[in-house]
């Protein structure tokens, strides 16, 4: 019983090997071999179409950067060029540089359909054309300068700085214009509105330089209370008829005793 389990187990081991070893063969036999450029012959910067693109990325992922250049756009300029699109920039050619750069500024020529290019039917030369960099630039400002002289509900919308294509302003895109009101501050907690120095708060301290009032302090702000004149507080207005109550009750009483 030992002796079959010590052969299964060695019978086990050797397919183990087996495998592996052909799976590594499969693996020498069809990659593709990298390309054989020394360090000094790699570039790490390189410019395609007037941008510098980082030399350790793919190709498909530096042409997206460029502006104008999408990655739907460059998969297929590429297919069309029939250059590998996951190969490294600085591994690139003068030769394969120069051809993709006319590839990006005549598409056409390249055999890229028209309907992939991003200015269909021009409205000043009324031709379908494809603009990169500070072209596309341009052509956007123009575009929504014209809706402004125009005054075009989109150029309205573009003067007061709001959404133009219909999306929602309740929730979002409430910076860079006055929306709605502007709530006032609030007194923080803690603080008594009449303390000196209070922010916002009545009865704050008078500023420097102010004259300060003689003879006793005014009462304090109640019901009838009357403002104080020449720097002389006032008594209210509803003790007065109390002190004549008062006086006229007492001949009262003394005719009465007698």
């Amino acid at each position: 019983m030992q002796q079959a389990r010590e052969f299964f187990h060695q019978l086990s081991a050797k397919a183990y090997i087996c495998s592996v070893s052909s799976v590594a063969w499969f693996l020498l036999w069809y990659m593709p071999e990298a390309p054989k450029l020394s360090a000094s012959e790699f570039r790490y910067i390189v410019r395609i179409a007037g941008k510098d693109v980082d030399g350790s990325k793919k190709l498909i992922v530096a042409l997206s950067e460029i502006r104008g250049v999408g990655f739907n756009f460059a998969q297929v300029m590429l297919n069309t060029l029939k250059i590998d699109p996951n190969i490294r920039v600085g591994f690139l050619s003068e030769k394969e540089v120069n051809v993709i750069e006319d590839g990006i500024k005549n598409p056409e020529k390249a055999g890229l359909p028209t309907w992939l290019l991003n200015r269909q039917n021009d409205v000043e030369a009324g031709s379908t054309k494809h603009l990169i960099t500070s072209d596309w630039d341009l052509i956007v400002k123009t575009d929504i300068e014209r809706e402004k002289g125009v005054m075009s509900w989109r150029g309205f919308r573009h003067m007061m700085g709001l959404k133009v294509r219909g999306q929602r302003t309740r929730t979002t895109g409430r910076k860079g214009s006055a929306v709605g009101v502007r709530k006032a501050g609030r007194i923080l907690p803690g603080v008594v509105p009449g303390a000196p120095g209070a922010p916002g708060a009545e009865g704050a301290a008078a500023p420097a330089g102010a004259p300060a009032t003689t003879g006793a302090a005014a009462p304090a702000a109640g019901k009838g209370a009357a403002p104080p004149v020449g720097g002389k507080a006032v008594a209210p207005a509803k003790e007065a008829p109390k002190e004549k109550q008062e006086t006229a009750k007492k001949p009262a009483q003394g005719k009465g005793g007698s």
